[in-house]
């Protein structure tokens, strides 16, 4: 079995300030979003890195085609030598876009949210503008260099962000506990970012000033891309691509909806797997306490369900499910799950998260 991971893993308070160290490069693009620079972040982390730096901040939620050119030109423009990654899933998984069609580049990841555990996977997910779909590549030429997990970073995430990355984190380690492409060096791994979800995601979201909470959740997010990076995500991941493509539905949040009705579906197909997780959780090993569980977490973190996502449009949405279900099998991840779905399965799923 394969086990890929960034040459070089930094945690903790402060670690983002050995950047300089850690980075060997003159000319550094720093890709990243407007909201953290406005927001004053991204300023302390150019001023540190004593070297040249030019911020490329026009990625947006869900990256697309269109923000990577752009990155790739600022790229070129200004000859880097080295890349930060700074920001969510989003910039992580753009910058590593960047890096991949530029060539060989270091590439620095540091996360500023505790969910897509990107900075840990050799996987970027990117929308095709002209299809309208969002497109999962996964090749070893995208893990980053160096993960650079800093909790205090996090600590500035308002509660809805802190609950949509947070049950994120979560499906990453329920899928890959599950996944069909699990084994003994991601099963622990999985277990261990369930563990920490457990037990810090709601403390996190009461309050996110916790440290203890946020570093644990920190760290589950990496532990969690880790375990998904080298078994793989399922059926959740599958379907929640195309809603972000089609209703712009933040990756986080779109996976903290569907996660109850998916489980619901699969959980025949790996009973004693859940049950073992549901040991964690702390309920007994039947479906229906699993599912509770579940859709009382997301109910205690105030997510939304999926029809207060969609605009409460019924009919657009009954109009895209075919297609959406059939992206969401073209995308290879329900083919992981535990019960391998149908296209006319994942129609049916949809409505039910509705």
């Amino acid at each position: 079995m394969r086990f890929d991971s960034p040459r070089t893993i930094l945690h903790g308070a402060g670690s983002r300030h050995q950047l300089t160290e850690i980075l060997p490069a003159k000319r550094v693009l720093i890709v990243t979003d407007a909201w953290l620079v406005q927001a004053g972040v991204v300023a302390p982390i150019v001023e540190s890195l004593g070297a040249e730096v030019c911020v490329f901040d026009g990625v947006q939620a869900d990256p697309t085609d269109a923000n990577v050119e752009a990155g790739l030109a600022a790229l070129t423009g200004f000859e880097a030598d080295g890349i930060v990654a700074f920001g969510g899933g989003s910039s992580i998984d753009c910058a590593k876009a960047i890096r991949f069609q530029s060539g060989a580049l270091p590439l620095v990841a540091v996360p500023t949210t505790a969910g897509t555990g990107s900075e840990a996977t050799p996987v970027m997910v990117i929308t095709d503008t002209a299809a309208g779909v969002k497109r999962m590549t996964r090749d070893a030429r995208l893990m980053p260099d160096v993960a650079i997990v800093d909790y205090e970073l996090s600590m500035s995430m308002p509660k809805a962000l802190t609950a949509h990355v947070g049950v994120d984190t979560l499906t990453h380690g329920i899928e890959a506990y599950v996944s069909r492409k699990r084994h003994a060096l991601t099963t622990g791994l999985a277990h261990s970012c369930i563990e920490r979800c457990v037990r810090s995601l709601r403390r996190a979201w009461v309050d996110g000033g916790d440290r203890e909470a946020r570093e644990a959740m920190a760290l589950a997010a990496l532990e969690g891309g880790l375990a998904f990076g080298n078994s793989s995500v399922a059926l959740v991941h599958g379907m929640s691509r195309p809603l972000g493509a089609l209703f712009h539905i933040p990756h986080g949040l779109s996976n903290a909806v569907l996660l109850p009705e998916v489980t619901r579906f699969s959980y025949g197909g790996a009973e004693e797997l859940y049950g073992e997780i549901a040991a964690v959780f702390g309920v007994d090993r039947s479906k229906a306490a699993f599912i509770e569980w579940l859709e009382d977490l997301n109910r205690d973190l105030e997510v939304p369900r999926l029809r207060d996502c969609c605009g409460n449009d019924f009919e657009r949405f009954r109009a895209s499910i075919s297609k959406m279900a059939v992206d969401a099998l073209a995308s290879g991840s329900p083919g992981n799950n535990p019960v391998v779905p149908t296209a006319a399965e994942i129609e049916e799923i949809y409505l039910a998260a509705w």
